[in-house]
């Protein structure tokens, strides 16, 4: 019979080298406290065994730390990819969490009632998790919060540590322009699932639910003030530009259709674009668009959009992520209205 070959460890190099095994683990894990041709011994040795360093798991559960933080990412994950709002934010995020010395890991948050993927977050192995929707009374999160891990939200007013911008304000901003130019008939566009692909109306008491309280803050602001306008609210899925253009046909394919389209974001703005060139109508002339975010495409097409910083957001993000000592741990950022040529004077129909 074949012998099987005994796994080499810390001990094996030790017993090898003649030293603790103190030693070997400080080589990996506590380099200046040994010389450097001690070092270089002890490393030498490792790769002629086959020795590839302390597990990481291991490493893990002794200190208590695994110097990773998840972003949890309310929708499908490859969507994140296709939403520039998500990938700017993730930037900053890295920016910050890769300064101390982590990685971040993307996690799909479990849809409501969803215990398979509901325990597959709660055994992740993360110090700190980061959302951008979803609150810190999210069920996924709370089962975070009771094994230690710092959840840092997105929301003002959220209990805990949060980095967030004051979407009531972006809404109203984005309110007051319209009523200026004289608008009364407003198609608001969201985010959320969909069945079967197809764009639907959605009531603003639903409005929460499918498309997130940022959502649903935006949306007050702009009623606010446009309190004599009719509003619509249509959700075209999560792919965004996809989503806008979904959404944007079922409002302009009727006999009255809006003088003006608020999209929750500029990724969906941009659908929302398309549609309204494809019937042959200019946006600022025919039909007023409008985003939020400015997002790099947002200038080059000349979107009215609310600006936010949205890698400033990801950085503090990080920032409350990684450091639990920061004294800072409710953060409101900025935000300020960036008017282009997509909205212009309403239409006398």
């Amino acid at each position: 019979m074949g012998h099987t070959a005994s796994p080499v460890t810390m001990r094996t190099l030790a017993d090898r080298l003649g030293v603790s095994v103190t030693t070997v683990s400080n080589a990996y894990s506590k380099p200046d406290r040994l010389s450097d041709d001690l070092r270089d011994q002890i490393l030498a040795t490792a790769k002629e065994l086959g020795y590839c360093g302390p597990s990481a798991a291991g490493r893990a559960l002794r200190s208590g730390k695994t110097d990773v933080c998840g972003f949890l990412f309310g929708g499908e994950l490859a969507d994140a990819f296709a939403d520039p709002y998500t990938v700017a934010f993730l930037a900053g995020l890295s920016e910050t969490v890769e300064k101390f010395g982590a990685s971040v890991l993307l996690l799909r948050s479990p849809g409501e009632g969803d215990e398979a993927e509901s325990q597959l977050l709660q055994r992740a192995p993360i110090d700190a998790i980061v959302t951008c929707s979803a609150t810190s009374e999210h069920p996924a999160t709370e089962l975070l919060l009771q094994r230690g891990v710092r959840v840092v939200g997105a929301g003002i007013g959220d209990e805990g540590d949060w980095v967030a911008v004051n979407d009531v304000k972006a809404g109203r901003l984005i309110g007051k322009h319209l009523a200026k130019l004289g608008h009364s008939r407003i198609v608001v566009v969201v985010p959320g699932e969909t069945l079967d692909g197809e764009a639907f109306e959605v009531s603003p008491k639903e409005l929460s639910s499918v498309a997130g309280r940022f959502a649903e803050e935006r949306f007050q602001g702009l009623v606010e003030k446009l309190p004599d306008a009719s509003f619509r609210i249509v959700c075209g899925g999560y792919k965004p530009k996809q989503a806008g253009r979904l959404a944007a046909a079922q409002a302009l394919d009727v006999q009255d259709r809006p003088t003006a389209i608020v999209a929750m974001s500029d990724a969906l703005a941009l659908g929302v674009w398309d549609a309204v060139r494809d019937r042959g109508l200019k946006p600022g002339r025919d039909i007023s668009i409008t985003g939020f975010d400015d997002i790099q495409d947002a200038a080059f097409v000349g979107l009215t959009t609310v600006r936010q910083p949205i890698a400033d957001k990801g950085r503090f993000a990080g920032r409350l992520a990684m450091d639990p000592d920061y004294p800072q741990r409710q953060i409101t950022l900025p935000v300020e209205l960036v008017v282009r040529s997509s909205t212009g004077p309403a239409p006398r129909i």
